[in-house]
């Protein structure tokens, strides 16, 4: 049963567009379930009405024209059920509807299950017998499988367009489909997408249409004797060393190029408006997909080979292609599997509406930059066929983290009022650069930035940071390709220690592990969240740590505004041997004759064991910041970077409030400062809380600084304790969210937050 099932997704994923997806579907059920009818009604997403896309069994001459209402016949009842419907007698039950022209009135029992992706019912597979039977256990149980693994080839495929849904009118209508990522940087985004991919990678190279066959073909086959010419080269440089049965994979890789098949196929897709390396990869991939179908373990594993031509090929290909700045002729979202700080450096920053990062986190490097340049951004779109949707249209909303593909004019026409008030208000908040953030009744707050390079600095200074509560060390250690020395790491240092001075600077020491990752050095764990990471690597490696104190201290010389800060603090030990191995730093800094002070030294509460022990903490440092980022993924136990669980992942959750506001509460007396310098800080809701349990700073992205200021110049500290002790007994995050929403809606501060329009577009 298992490689049956295998056997049917495979080959659903290599199908070529929806309609050969959906007639394999209904041809390998009917005859694996031995079923006289098979069928796939897909839900169109504007009328809900349920279409009846294939079918075998049923006439096939009214699919994609029959259908029934959101209301109407079994079919439906299974969509607004979203569980199965198994009938004996399907006729007599009282939700039955004969759809005319099927020929479906000879046939009695009916089986039907939902196609459901990410809680959306996307259709109905509909199995049906002639004669009065249930179905049995193991029967609905292949179909519900079935349908579970096909959910996302379809919810991929309507992504792309592939779907067409048509009106009364017979008009193209639109889908607007949805897609969930996480908020990288706030704002929304209206354009035309631009696929980018690294180099020799099959998966990751869109489809594009040519207007050029002739010029793809000729290219494609210079490509094929570029990769012969190296497996000739290999063969002969390798062959004094392999035997001769290792030397005959070099002639099988021959004469799978020598083979016309597959060159036939590739011109064949380029004939038909695909280019060169779309083509490449669509036979490359059905033929692995082929391979990796077969029952033959060894053959299983020639698809490796396959892959690996399809590669060299590709490699070659690409270098006659031009580079990702010729692509731009004008400003466009760009999208990649996982977009990098390098892919970027290539495209002019004034062409890049927006950006969609398949994999990558809010903390990414990419995620950094684009708060830092102002850049609407989603990362972690899991779900998104990225692959099919070059040159298409698309909105996202780097507010709630939705992508939305094919968006209808009616949407575009909602976002772009989204767009225009996100101006306006830019232009009101450039206003209070200079103004103190201060509340309406004189109680006073620090704006502090968090930053990771250079650039930040004079971004964050026109926006009116008064220092740095968070500066990302490691930013530094990943762009390069191997551990920066403690010259460069000083003169890094100086950079963001002069921009600010005297303001202070707090520098967290490196903080790898978990998302963050260094190239050159690789920390591979089950369980990287709850592994080696922050503190645990640098004091495990204490020549990292010491150059990087060193470095630090010496770039404060004369300037005297570090302060530094230590990451990941689960126990009082941590903390005592950090501080001892920083006073051995500042000494042998200070023998050199610098003119250095002294740095306050601090740490982060992001554990909740750290939680427990701010007491004992706050005895023995000179400051605290909350990374509420992770103390929420902490204590949620969700992964704050999987678009999957990013709806359970909320720092509103009563459980976030209530150790943030236990925190305040067992430090208030110890003399020391506390600020909060996660995601939470920067945003106008959560700022408001924070300012009312007492935290003295709050340090946040550049772009978030203005929002927060103008929420606080718009507030009394009355009001906001009124609207803190309305929440903390609340019980839900939505209720705390909506709760707030209303609270700040009377007190005319919501248009603040983020323009008031995004909160009518379509959701």
């Amino acid at each position: 049963m298992l490689s049956l099932l295998r056997r049917i997704t495979q080959e659903v994923a290599a199908a070529e567009s929806l309609s050969a997806a959906l007639d394999i579907i209904v041809r390998r059920v009917r005859r694996s379930m031995r079923a006289e009818v098979c069928s796939v009604y897909l839900v169109d997403p504007n009328s809900k009405e349920y279409l009846l896309m294939a079918t075998r069994g049923l006439n096939a001459e009214v699919a994609g024209n029959a259908s029934l209402k959101p209301d109407e016949g079994l079919v439906s009842l299974v969509g607004r059920r979203a569980e199965p419907v198994n009938l004996e007698d399907a006729q007599k039950h009282p939700a039955f509807h004969f759809l005319k022209g099927t020929g479906e009135e000879r046939y009695q029992s009916f089986l039907g299950v939902p196609i459901i992706h990410h809680r959306q019912v996307l259709g109905v597979l509909v199995v049906q017998h002639e004669e009065k039977r249930r179905f049995d256990e193991s029967e609905e149980a292949f179909l519900m499988t079935l349908s579970a693994q096909l959910a996302s080839i379809i919810a991929h495929a309507e992504a792309t367009g592939a779907m067409t849904v048509f009106n009364k009118s017979n008009e193209v209508a639109h889908s607007d489909l949805r897609y969930k990522g996480i908020a990288g940087s706030s704002g929304v985004a209206i354009g035309t997408a631009v696929v980018v991919y690294p180099p020799a990678d099959l998966n990751a190279i869109p489809d594009r249409v040519t207007d050029d066959s002739e010029q793809e073909i000729l290219e494609f086959r210079m490509a094929l004797e570029g990769a012969r010419k190296d497996i000739r080269q290999a063969s002969s440089r390798l062959s004094q060393h392999l035997s001769s049965d290792e030397r005959a994979l070099f002639d099988v890789y021959l004469k799978m190029l020598d083979d016309n098949t597959i060159a036939i196929e590739v011109e064949n897709k380029i004939k038909a408006g695909n280019w060169a390396q779309g083509a490449l990869r669509q036979v490359f991939l059905a033929h692995i997909a082929q391979f990796n179908m077969m029952d033959d373990p060894y053959l299983r594993e020639r698809a490796s080979d396959v892959r690996d031509l399809g590669c060299r090929i590709l490699s070659h290909l690409q270098e006659s292609s031009p580079n990702a700045a010729n692509r731009f002729s004008e400003p466009a979202i760009v999208i990649g599997e996982e977009l990098t700080a390098s892919m970027l450096g290539e495209i002019p920053l004034d062409m890049i509406k927006g950006l969609v990062s398949v994999r990558g986190s809010g903390n990414s490097h990419v995620a950094i930059l684009a708060r830092a340049m102002g850049i609407p951004t989603v990362m972690g779109a899991m779900d998104l066929p990225y692959a099919q949707l070059d040159k298409k249209s698309m909105i996202i909303d780097g507010y709630t983290g939705r992508i939305f593909t094919n968006p209808s004019e009616k949407m575009i026409e909602s976002y772009q009022q989204v767009v225009d008030e996100q101006k306006l208000l830019e232009e009101e908040f450039l206003t209070l650069r200079d103004l103190p953030c201060e509340t309406k009744d004189g109680h006073r707050m620090s704006l502090f930035v968090n930053t990771g390079l250079s650039a930040d600095i004079g971004l964050s200074l026109d926006r009116g940071a008064e220092g740095i509560g968070l500066y990302r060390t490691e930013v530094p250690f990943m762009v390069r390709e191997r551990f920066p020395t403690e010259k460069e790491q000083e003169h890094i240092y100086r950079q963001q220690l002069e921009g600010f001075a005297p303001a202070p600077v707090t520098m967290r020491t490196l903080d790898i592990g978990g998302d963050k990752a260094l190239p050159y050095f690789s920390i591979k764990e089950e369980n990287p969240f709850l592994g080696w990471r922050g503190i645990r690597v640098t004091l495990d490696h204490t020549e990292i740590f010491l150059g990087q104190i060193r470095a630090m201290i010496k770039a404060s010389a004369g300037l005297h505004n570090l302060k530094i800060m230590l990451p990941m603090i689960s126990n009082v030990a941590e903390v005592e041997e950090a501080q001892s191995l920083i006073r051995r730093s500042f000494m042998e800094v200070k023998e050199e004759g610098y003119d250095v002070q002294m740095p306050q030294i601090g740490v982060m509460i992001e554990v909740p064991a750290a939680v427990y022990q701010v007491k004992a903490l706050a005895a023995i440092v000179d400051f605290m910041s909350v990374g509420s980022n992770d103390l929420t993924q902490y204590l949620l136990a969700v992964d704050r970077n999987n678009p999957r669980v990013a709806d359970l992942y909320s720092p509103f959750h009563p459980a976030v409030l209530r150790a943030l506001f236990n925190i305040v509460i067992d430090v208030k007396h110890e003399g020391i400062s506390l600020s909060v310098c996660g995601e939470m800080a920067g945003d106008p809701m959560g700022a408001i809380l924070l300012m009312a349990m007492g935290y003295d700073t709050l340090s946040m992205s550049s772009t978030s600084l203005p929002k927060v200021k103008a929420v606080i110049r718009n507030i009394t500290v009355e009001q906001a304790n009124e609207m803190l002790e309305q929440v903390m007994n609340l019980v839900h995050a939505d209720a705390v969210t909506q709760t707030m929403t209303r609270l700040m809606r009377e007190a005319d501060i919501e248009r603040l937050v983020k323009p008031s329009k995004s909160n009518q577009s379509v959701h």
